[in-house]
């Protein structure tokens, strides 16, 4: 399986963004989605998920209210929508997938940074 996460860029404070990861490859081994968030000089930050047939998104409390994460199952895509981005909210995201529920994720994407900035 291989992850292409994309979305990245210069967002103003009080936007949003939309990121995208396309699974390519044996997608049928993929049973959850991840998306995480690594800011600088930080550790890594999970963002939230969802299965791949698109059920059950949940999120982390830091960022509940101000994500949206959602499957198209047509593409083998998976988004992840946030909204009033912040300053803090500067960092390089990456979408993940795992085999098992629970498990860790066996595929990660490269990552796609955004900056928030005025």
């Amino acid at each position: 399986v291989q992850l292409q996460a994309f979305g990245g860029g210069l967002v103003q404070p009080g936007g949003s963004r939309r990121f995208s990861c396309v699974a390519f490859g044996t997608t049928f081994e993929i049973y959850a989605m991840g998306w995480f968030r690594q800011a600088p000089g930080k550790e890594r930050e999970l963002l939230g998920g969802i299965a791949w047939n698109g059920r059950d998104p949940y999120y982390a409390d830091s960022v509940k209210g101000r994500v949206t994460i959602s499957k198209e199952n047509a593409r083998e895509a998976a988004y992840l929508q946030m909204i009033n981005l912040q300053p803090e909210d500067t960092a390089v995201y990456y979408c993940a997938a795992r085999k098992n529920s629970p498990g860790n994720y066996n595929w990660w994407g490269r990552g796609t940074k955004v900056t928030v900035s005025s």
